[in-house]
C-alpha cells in the first residue's frame, strides 16, 4: 500500500512524524507537507504563484517534501506531480488540536483529505482533540494504522472520506470508538482592534473557547465522553431536506 502523509501543522510537526512512523509498518509512506504551519487555511489552493516542493530530511532520517503551498496543494502535488507510484491512501495529520463539528469549515487538515477524495483516492484526516502544548500522539498513530488497514480491506464509498478525532488522553483511558455524525461547535468571534505607532489601525482575529452542542451521536459528544470519533464526510454538500422548502418559496418562478 502506497500511503501519502500530509498535514497543516508543517512538515516538521511532531504529529506528522508519529503518524509516518506507525504507517511505515504497513506500507510505503510518502510525505508532502507545508513548509510552515497552515492551520485554519481551509480548502484554499494556490493559483497566484508557482508551487515548489523541496526535499527535506525528517527527524528519523527519512526523506520528505516541503511545499510552499497549502495542505490541499500538497495532495495535488503528490498525486499528480511528484511521485510515479500510484497513491492508494491519503492520511492527513496527526493534527495538534480538534477538528470537530463546524471546525471542518476551516480545517486545512480535513481539506487535505477532501482533496484526496476529489482526486479519487481513499482518504482520512486524524486529529488529537487537545490544545495543550505537549500532545501524546501514540494512541492516534496506532489507531491510524488500524483504520488504514480497514479501509484497504473494505474501501470507502465514492466521494466520501473519514474525519477522526482522538481524545487527548492516554490510550488506556480511551473508552472505545464511535462512528458519529458531524456535531455543532461554534466559536464566539472576537475582533481585537489596535493601533500601530504610526496611527494606523490593525486587527487581530480571535475567539473564546468553543461552544459545543453535546448531542448524542455527534463527534463533539463522543470525544467529550472519551471516545475516538470516526465521522464519514461526503463531498456533496447539498441539503437534500431543504430542496422542496426552497422550491416552495417560488424561487424557480423568478424571471
Amino acid at each position: 500500500m502506497n500511503i501519502l502523509v500530509t498535514n497543516d501543522d508543517g512538515v516538521f510537526a511532531e504529529g506528522l512524524l508519529a503518524l509516518k512512523t506507525e504507517l511505515d509498518k504497513i506500507g510505503n509512506v510518502f510525505v508532502v507537507a507545508p513548509d510552515r504551519p497552515r492551520s485554519a487555511c481551509g480548502h484554499s489552493i494556490t493559483l497566484h504563484k508557482p508551487l515548489r516542493a523541496e526535499k527535506v530530511v525528517l527527524e528519523d532520517g527519512s526523506a520528505a517534501y516541503a511545499s510552499n503551498g497549502t495542505p490541499s496543494d500538497c495532495v495535488t502535488l503528490a498525486i499528480l506531480g511528484i511521485f510515479q507510484e500510484p497513491i492508494d491512501l491519503v492520511v492527513s495529520g496527526i493534527n495538534h488540536g480538534p477538528n470537530l463539528g463546524w471546525d471542518l469549515t476551516y480545517s486545512g487538515t480535513v481539506s487535505a483529505a477532501m482533496e484526496g477524495a476529489i482526486l479519487g483516492v481513499a482518504s482520512f484526516a486524524i486529529s488529537v482533540a487537545g490544545i495543550e502544548p505537549k500532545i501524546d500522539y501514540t494512541a492516534a498513530a496506532r489507531f491510524a494504522v488500524d483504520l488504514a488497514l480497514l479501509i484497504d480491506n473494505h474501501k470507502l464509498p465514492e466521494s466520501a472520506l473519514l474525519n477522526v478525532n482522538v481524545p487527548p488522553v492516554a490510550a488506556s483511558d480511551i473508552n472505545g470508538v464511535q462512528v458519529t455524525r458531524q456535531g455543532k461547535r461554534r466559536y464566539v468571534g472576537q475582533l481585537d482592534k489596535r493601533t500601530d505607532p504610526t496611527g494606523r489601525d490593525y486587527y487581530w482575529l480571535g475567539g473564546d473557547l468553543p461552544e459545543d452542542d453535546l448531542k448524542e451521536g455527534t463527534d463533539v459528544k463522543a470525544v467529550a465522553d472519551g471516545y475516538i470519533s470516526v465521522t464519514p464526510v461526503h463531498l456533496d454538500l447539498t441539503d437534500e431536506a431543504s430542496i422542496e422548502a426552497i422550491r416552495a418559496w417560488g424561487v424557480e418562478q423568478i424571471d
